[in-house]
């Protein structure tokens, strides 16, 4: 038993602080990227319309703007995490009787999870992508699988767009390491 608590010390020290050229790349992106996914929600699908702004698009940008070289934030994984996650979550919703939201909520990130692995396109936030689609009010159950494309795909093509304009201003900077 004293072996298995010793791995959670860990093994190395915190990674350095990233120089403040790339903090300013990576604020650059995120606030641009969020902000245009929101000014398209308000603007074309006005304020009753169709929702594009979801909470995971926070955590794709961090990983799009703050870790450009994680395999996780690779346009295969940012579109193909978003696109896989929503289409399980969708599913779980409309599967499981209202009673049991919290059985839906359960598969629906687990199944996400698993179908991002087999389709090498593991991407964090796409758990949130899944839960949302299961946990949220009327306005995202009542798209259906309309989530999937919109917020879900335009939103992460949007995000991905940005990326690869913002991420390679810096001469030294390159992304995407790789597109599959």
């Amino acid at each position: 038993m004293p072996a298995f608590f010793s791995k959670m010390k860990g093994v190395t020290t915190s990674p350095p602080r990233p120089p403040l050229q790339a903090i300013l790349v990576a604020w650059i992106g995120a606030c641009i990227a969020i902000g245009a996914i929101g000014a398209l929600e308000r603007w074309v699908a006005g304020p009753e319309g169709l929702p594009m702004l979801i909470g995971s698009f926070g955590a794709s940008a961090v990983l799009a703007f703050g870790a450009i070289k994680s395999p996780l934030a690779q346009p295969r994984n940012l579109v193909g995490g978003h696109v896989v996650s929503a289409f399980v979550g969708v599913a779980c919703a409309q599967g499981f009787p209202a009673d049991l939201t919290w059985l839906a909520a359960a598969v629906a990130v687990a199944t996400a999870i698993a179908l991002m692995h087999l389709t090498k396109t593991l991407h964090p936030p796409g758990g949130a992508t899944a839960l949302i689609a299961v946990i949220s009010g009327e306005p995202i159950r009542q798209l259906g699988y309309l989530y999937v494309l919109v917020p879900c795909l335009a939103g992460a093509l949007i995000m991905l767009v940005v990326a690869l304009l913002v991420n390679n201003i810096p001469r030294e900077s390159r992304y995407p390491q790789c597109w599959w």
